[in-house]
């Protein structure tokens, strides 16, 4: 017997739906924020990946009913995630959903946001179609809190930004909260209005979440993303029904890793979050433009083009996606500052985009000059710090050369071959250039990405970073990435030593100094007040410099961790070459610290 595509469609979803009743139970999430984040992904590829692999830059839209209150309840100010003042004032279900009846958003224009995006050069773009308040942004037939139904607007947004970027080739997707929902008894984690115990987490999927999932992948066009956020209260079994029923409905779109139980088709990292090295795989880092997703009235903090540049290239340099973000307010209307970084954005892509779409990670680690990205023959370099010589270093290039030049002005480049390291002869440029891309056009396949590559460090530049993430550790001492917040919700991760307490626990890094010359040693480094006086031992040039740790904050992930940059030796470096810097407690004690990063400063 035949069906239709829509007939198998309807059953499978209801297939899951039955399931969903009949398990019936229950389940208390008590996990933190950043430990609901669900970074795995299928291990069955999905065919449609190749569009979002090639992107690189997507826009995000959060909007709802938060961006009316713009960060303010009952005359105070909160900061940090906008979208989350219902949970941080703990505003009961009923007079939060009064706020709808002066939501009126009548200066939205789809036209101007598509267009927006366009000339910011995004390639996709997801929206909020119901966050964890439980309004949904669309015309839901399922529930009355909706934008249609519940305020003045009486319109259907989605539809007419659905359309709009469509016609200007943008992929369009959805943000859907799937199991957080303030709003309803049965959705999870409003414990200042229901009891957390007494929920079935089941009916809620079965009468609102699901029947809206559907309704998004059935009345808006095709979808590139289905952008989920934050799992619980389903079975890994359950869960998998669930996302095979829906990409039964349309199998082409994407679903972020925040489905969970590694069910989604590629890997959101956490808010905020680059990997400190290259990533195999499709991914994407999520960032805001300032330090809410939700519009704030008073959060000021806008990242500059600069910063988004430098941004999406260190993100595509470890072959990623930058996903940002943007907060419109209660009546529509992008943030100023959100408009006109974004088309100054748009501008340097216009020009520069081929170091940045379609490329993956350069096969060489990032430098005191900038980083890498590639593709097939080339490579790119994104040069963010000039050497003050012009001599731009490449410690390791094994390939035949065929050309080096400016990626926008086309012009050759001089450039010269010691054994394997290259040295490209840089033209003069403003000192302050954002991003000065060149191509290295090579011959052959292309090398390795060299994970035991040296730090290079030089007296061509202001100061060297050898990160904590190049570290080779002994005894207890590790590499963990640290996660924490300035303000509610505003994510910050490093990765940092961690576990150093005896003279056993050490670390070494290889630095190819280049150079010669005196260089200071300053170490950045969080203490907390009980591992602060205790004595540590450098170990460099075959001498050892002793110090004492420096108070400067504890690490809590609801509050800044605050890193010193304390300078503890000058070094005279008499011949260019390789340099091993050791580092541990001089004895047995408290941890040292939480190491994020050793600077060489040249002495001038």
């Amino acid at each position: 017997m035949k069906h239709s595509k829509a007939g198998v469609a309807t059953r499978a979803l209801q297939l899951v739906l039955f399931l969903l009743l009949i398990a019936g139970g229950k389940l208390c999430i008590a996990q933190t924020m950043d430990e609901m984040w669900e970074k795995g992904t299928a291990t069955k590829g999905q065919p449609n990946i190749q569009w979002f692999k090639d992107a690189k830059f997507g826009l995000f839209i959060h909007w709802g009913l938060y961006s009316q209150l713009a960060g303010k309840w009952n005359g105070k100010r909160y900061y940090g995630s906008g979208e989350w003042i219902m949970n941080q004032a703990k505003i009961p279900a009923a007079a939060y959903a009064k706020v709808a009846a002066d939501f009126n958003p009548v200066q939205f224009n789809a036209e101007e946001w598509a267009s927006l995006a366009k000339d910011a050069g995004v390639k996709y773009m997801v929206i909020t179609a119901k966050h964890h308040e439980g309004f949904a942004m669309y015309d839901s037939k399922v529930s009355d809190f909706t934008i249609v139904k519940a305020s003045p607007y009486r319109k259907d947004p989605m539809k007419a930004l659905a359309a709009a970027t469509g016609e200007r080739g943008i992929k369009f997707g959805f943000y859907y909260s799937q199991f957080v929902d303030w709003h309803e008894p049965n959705g999870g984690r409003n414990t200042w209005d229901f009891d957390e115990t007494k929920k079935n987490y089941q009916l809620y999927y079965r009468q609102k979440a699901i029947p809206q999932l559907k309704e998004l992948l059935t009345g808006y066009g095709p979808l590139g993303i289905v952008w989920f956020d934050l799992p619980g209260g389903l079975s890994k079994e359950e869960t998998r029904q669930l996302v095979d029923s829906l990409h039964t409905l349309q199998p082409q779109s994407l679903f972020s890793s925040r489905v969970g139980q590694g069910m989604g088709d590629y890997k959101d990292f956490g808010d905020s979050e680059v990997p400190p090295v290259p990533i195999q795989g499709a991914w994407e880092s999520i960032y805001t433009h300032n330090d809410s997703w939700g519009y704030i009235e008073h959060d000021m903090n806008f990242k500059s083009s600069r910063e988004i540049i430098r941004l999406l290239a260190n993100v595509a340099s470890k072959g990623g996606n930058l996903m940002l973000n943007v907060g419109p307010d209660g009546k529509g209307n992008i943030p100023y500052y959100s408009v006109k970084y974004l088309r100054e954005t748009g501008k340097w892509l216009a020009k520069n985009g081929e170091s940045i779409y379609a490329t993956t990670y350069g096969f060489i680690p990032a430098q005191p000059w900038g980083v890498t990205t590639s593709k097939p023959g080339k490579l790119f370099l994104h040069v963010m710090n000039r050497p003050a010589n012009g001599q731009l270093i490449i410690p390791v290039f094994p390939n035949e050369i065929s050309k080096i030049y400016d990626l926008v002005t086309k012009q050759p480049l001089v450039f010269n071959k010691k054994a394997q390291e290259l040295i490209v002869h840089l033209p003069l440029f403003n000192k302050e250039t954002t991003n000065k891309v060149f191509v290295v056009e090579y011959k052959g396949k292309r090398p390795a990405y060299d994970t035991t590559a040296s730090v290079v460090a030089s007296q061509q530049y202001e100061e060297n970073p050898v990160e904590a993430v190049f570290a080779k550790t002994n005894g207890n001492a590790q590499v963990k990435s640290l996660t924490y917040s300035h303000y509610f919700g505003d994510w910050k991760h490093a990765a940092c030593v961690t576990g150093m307490q005896s003279a056993k626990d050490s670390i070494l890094f290889k630095v190819n100094i280049l150079d010669t010359g005196d260089y200071k040693i300053v170490l950045e480094y969080a203490c907390p007040e009980e591992s602060a006086k205790q004595e540590g031992v450098l170990s460099v040039n075959g001498a050892d410099y002793f110090f004492r740790t420096l108070r400067s904050s504890g690490f809590d992930k609801s509050a800044p961790l605050m890193f010193i940059k304390h300078p503890v030796a000058i070094t005279t470096i008499r011949r260019p070459g390789m340099y091993s810097i050791h580092l541990k407690p001089y004895q047995d004690g408290k941890e040292l610290f939480k190491l994020k990063t050793i600077l060489l400063e040249p002495v001038q």
